[in-house]
């Protein structure tokens, strides 16, 4: 069995034997000319980790990078960083000066979601 994993000019290519997974490869070098970059470490935000046979995936780099760039790594955790029952109302407070990074930063968070479930009520009540 041969899994890949093709994300707009990255590709990703894992499997259960060897000479299938190098005669994929020698096919897609010929018709495309890829590169090989070895064992898989990051992929788009996503932190590759092996240890043993186990195999892990975290976000922590991404996750660390978001709190850099958004000034948060100061900030306490909290179990929920949002009152499940607060109402959020467009007309109530300042239209930020500059949207777009707010867009960026609930963005990122939404990416997230997926492996942190519990922030998905506060992003998407943000969003």
């Amino acid at each position: 069995m041969t899994f890949v994993v093709v994300y707009i000019d990255d590709v990703i290519i894992k499997g259960t034997h060897l000479e299938e997974i190098n005669s994929l490869k020698k096919f897609l070098h010929e018709t495309f000319r890829i590169k090989d970059l070895g064992k898989l470490c990051y992929f788009h935000g996503l932190e590759i980790l092996y240890k043993g046979d186990t195999v892990l995936i975290t976000q922590k780099k991404f996750t660390t990078d978001l709190l850099k760039e958004f000034d948060c790594l100061g900030y306490s955790v909290v179990a929920s960083p949002l009152d499940s029952s607060a109402k959020l109302k467009a007309n109530e407070s300042t239209l930020l000066p500059d949207p777009s990074y707010y867009r960026k930063l609930i963005g990122k968070l939404n990416f997230l979601v997926g492996i942190g479930p519990d922030i998905a009520y506060t992003v998407q009540h943000l969003s």
